[in-house]
């Protein structure tokens, strides 16, 4: 059979079919592909499925994401993951293993990506092309979730038996696994060294969580991570693109983090806020569109991706910094600012002398939530402040409420007890004036992701 190659087209055929396949986002060659398989499908003899191109069409800049559905209960949450990435316009295909095809359907998840869902590794109708090396190479991401024990050992091991497994053996995409099993599977020393070495290539994990298990009576490590912690996650691997997302064209404002208020030059008061919760809030409004500005105060933690970071010390300073950065649409407080500082800062270090303390007079320190809150002409659309409290949480949080004159509070208990200081969980409530939620224990990029998915609802019904 006579062969012919792009090289081999004349000029014109050649720009003609290069400006074709960047209005498709295909490649050359893809492109040439699906032009062979239309003018085929003309044919009445044809008797070939629908081929792996027989996709929705998407705008090429949308990000295209590979969902590989392990078998396991937490199957029908990778429903609700399919509905959470198109919500952010991102493209999803499907890979189902064969024991995933035992709890949910091909064509449950074909419904909601509005694509073909793929299933066999030996499907004529796809690998007469080498299906499974496209799938690998026509991804910006793959997420394995729920990822079985089973299917953490092939990718550690390098095995490929299947499509799934295959797949992964021939991307060079970011991936990101979902890990979900049994406490006891995920803690057997095997399933450790595979994660380990998962770990070690450079594959990201989500999870597992703490929780009840499917099987009565078990419980601990090994629930998936849930939907919205799992697009937390995933988001910054993708290549983030500006003007799109639920806050496109929004201006958002976040701090975090503890203020330091020197005693003397060594010394200061302070709390033991990490900050990870405000950061959290910052990255997800970024990774949303949001042109997105974050005061911190001392913390340990990077500054997130596509955020404008100001660095500050104090309430003072904060206070300062944030007031620089109105105008903006939204405003979110969740910086543990200290309420009071020194009246005077000693100019050299204290020194300790026997039976004596030294006095230390302090004063109240600016009350940034109420300032911007109850400003005039620099007021936000929406300003919300957090409640860091260690008793009557919600009865604290709405008097804050009505004190403060902001929109809403986010109320979390921080007692010793609740271990939520400094730790990646959070169970919070969210207080307005029309009551009260209290949202599940989660991680604090899942908050994150979840409050800013309201706060996006909540600037689109005051713009209406």
């Amino acid at each position: 059979m006579a062969s012919i190659t792009i090289r081999q087209l004349d000029e014109a055929l050649k720009t003609a079919l290069r400006l074709r396949a960047v209005a498709h986002g295909r490649s050359m060659e893809d492109e040439v592909r699906t032009i062979l398989r239309s003018a085929a499908a003309a044919e009445p003899a044809r008797a070939v499925a629908a081929p792996l191109d027989h996709q929705p069409k998407t705008d090429a800049t949308q990000p295209r994401v590979l969902l590989i559905i392990g078998g396991g209960i937490a199957a029908y949450k990778s429903l609700d993951l399919i509905r959470r990435l198109k919500e952010r316009s991102i493209t999803v295909r499907c890979i189902l293993t064969r024991a995933a095809q035992q709890f949910i359907t091909p064509l449950s998840a074909g419904a909601l990506s509005g694509g073909r869902v793929f299933t066999d590794l030996f499907d004529t109708a796809a690998e007469f092309d080498v299906g499974h090396i496209r799938l690998a190479r026509e991804a910006d991401a793959i997420v394995v979730a729920p990822a079985t024990a089973d299917l953490i050992a092939k990718m550690a091991n390098g095995l490929s038996d299947d499509l799934a497994s295959a797949v992964l053996l021939a991307t060079r995409a970011s991936v990101l696994v979902a890990p979900a099993m049994n406490p006891a599977m995920w803690h057997h020393p095997a399933t450790r060294r595979n994660v380990e070495a998962l770990t070690v290539a450079g594959i990201k994990l989500v999870g597992p969580n703490a929780g009840e298990m499917a099987e009565e009576g078990e419980g601990g490590f090994g629930r998936m991570a849930e939907p919205l912690e799992i697009v937390a996650v995933l988001l910054p691997l993708l290549t983030p693109v500006r003007g799109q997302g639920l806050l496109a064209g929004k201006r958002v404002l976040v701090t975090s983090g503890p203020t330091h208020e020197p005693l003397d030059p060594v010394r200061f008061i302070a709390n033991r806020s990490s900050g990870k919760q405000g950061h959290a809030i910052a990255a997800a409004a970024a990774a949303e569109g949001a042109e997105a500005t974050l005061v911190s105060g001392p913390v340990a933690l990077p500054d997130p991706p596509g955020v404008q970071t100001v660095k500050v010390e104090t309430a003072q300073e904060m206070l300062s910094a944030v007031t620089k950065a109105l105008p903006v649409d939204a405003a979110i407080f969740a910086a543990a600012v200290a309420d009071w500082r020194p009246e005077k800062q000693k100019s050299q270090k204290m020194k300790k002398e026997r039976g004596s303390t030294p006095p230390i007079r302090v004063v109240e320190n600016p009350d940034i939530l109420a300032t911007v809150a109850h400003s005039k002409n620099a007021r936000p659309q929406l300003v919300i402040g957090f409640a860091a409290e260690t008793e009557h949480i919600i009865e604290n949080a709405k008097a804050k409420l009505a004190r403060k004159g902001c929109d809403w509070i986010v109320a979390n208990d921080v007692s010793a007890a609740s271990g939520v200081m400094g730790s990646d969980v959070n169970r919070v409530h969210l207080v307005s004036r029309h009551g009260c939620e209290s949202w599940p224990p989660q991680s604090k990029d899942a908050v994150a992701h979840a409050l800013v998915a309201r706060m996006a609802q909540a600037l689109s019904e005051k713009r209406a």
